[in-house]
C-alpha cells in the first residue's frame, strides 16, 4: 500500500469539486485502492484520488473525492483521509462539502463557512475507542475561529452557518427539512462531520466549507437530482481554486 508524503495541509473535496485537484497540485494522481485502509468511491462526482505536491510553496495532501456512509462503509473508513493526513504530519485540514440550503440568506451557487455541525448520522468515530483520554471530546469549537477569519479574510462575501450531517443516501423530506430548521441548522449534507470529529480527536484544526448547490425540500420547486449538485460543483470550480490558494497561501 502506498503511504503519502509529508505534508502540512490536507483539502478533501466533496461532490463535483474533484476536478479543482488538479489545477492546485498538477501531480500525477494516487488511486484510494493504493492508499491504506481506503477504496475507490461508488459516488458520482467523488474522483478517488490523492494528490501530492506543493500549493502556493506549501506541501499539501488534496483528497479528491470522499467515502461515505450510505456506501456500506464502516466510520473507520470514512474518517481514514483525516487519519493518512495526521499520519503524513498535517496539522491542518481543509474539508469541503456540497450541501442543500437551508437559511435562504445563503445563495444557491454561493460557498459558506461551517460554524458548527448537527452530527446526526446515528454514528461516530469515537465509539468503542479505548483511550479515554479523547473518547469524551470537547466539541465547543470543532471548526477553527482564525481559521474562519483567515477565509472571509479572503473572501469577505463568505457567510457562516450550522452543518447537519446526516447519514444519506436519499435527500432529506420537507418535514425532515423544517425540523432540522427549528433545530438550528443551516445547511444539510451528508458527510464531513465525522471526519471533523475525527480530526479534532487528532488534534488538528479543522476549516469547513460548504457549497450550496441547491435549496432543501420543500424550499425549491426544482426537483433534487444528483447531478445538479455534481454540476454546481464544476461551475464553482474557479472561485474555489482561488479561494483554496489565498487560504494555504496566509496560513
Amino acid at each position: 500500500m502506498t503511504s503519502p508524503p509529508q505534508a502540512r495541509v490536507a483539502i478533501v473535496l466533496g461532490s463535483g469539486l474533484s476536478e479543482v485537484a488538479r489545477t492546485l497540485v498538477p501531480a500525477e494522481p494516487i488511486p484510494y485502492s493504493s492508499l491504506e485502509g481506503m477504496a475507490a468511491p461508488t459516488a458520482g462526482g467523488h474522483e478517488g484520488a490523492l494528490y501530492t505536491g506543493k500549493l502556493e510553496g506549501v506541501p499539501t495532501l488534496i483528497f479528491a473525492g470522499r467515502l461515505h456512509l450510505y456506501e456500506g462503509h464502516e466510520v473507520t473508513r470514512v474518517v481514514q483521509p483525516v487519519r493518512l493526513a495526521h499520519e503524513a504530519g498535517c496539522d491542518t485540514i481543509i474539508l469541503t462539502n456540497a450541501s442543500g440550503g437551508i437559511d435562504p440568506s445563503l445563495p444557491v451557487g454561493g460557498f459558506a463557512l461551517i460554524s458548527d455541525h448537527l452530527n446526526l448520522t446515528g454514528t461516530n468515530p469515537l465509539l468503542g475507542h479505548a483511550d479515554t483520554g479523547t473518547r469524551f471530546l470537547d466539541l465547543t469549537e470543532v471548526y477553527d475561529a482564525e481559521l474562519r477569519a483567515l477565509a472571509r479574510a479572503a473572501d469577505p462575501t463568505l457567510k457562516e452557518g450550522v452543518y447537519a450531517g446526516l447519514i444519506g443516501p436519499v435527500y432529506e423530506t420537507p418535514a425532515e427539512i423544517r425540523m432540522l430548521r427549528a433545530m438550528g441548522a443551516d445547511l444539510v449534507g451528508m458527510s464531513t462531520v465525522l471526519e471533523a470529529i475525527e480530526a479534532r480527536r487528532l488534534g488538528m484544526r479543522v476549516l469547513g466549507l460548504s457549497l450550496v448547490t441547491n435549496a432543501a425540500a420543500g424550499l425549491s420547486s426544482t426537483k433534487l437530482e444528483h447531478e445538479e449538485v455534481s454540476a454546481a460543483g464544476r461551475a464553482a470550480a474557479g472561485r474555489l481554486e482561488g479561494l483554496l490558494r489565498k487560504l494555504v497561501a496566509d496560513l
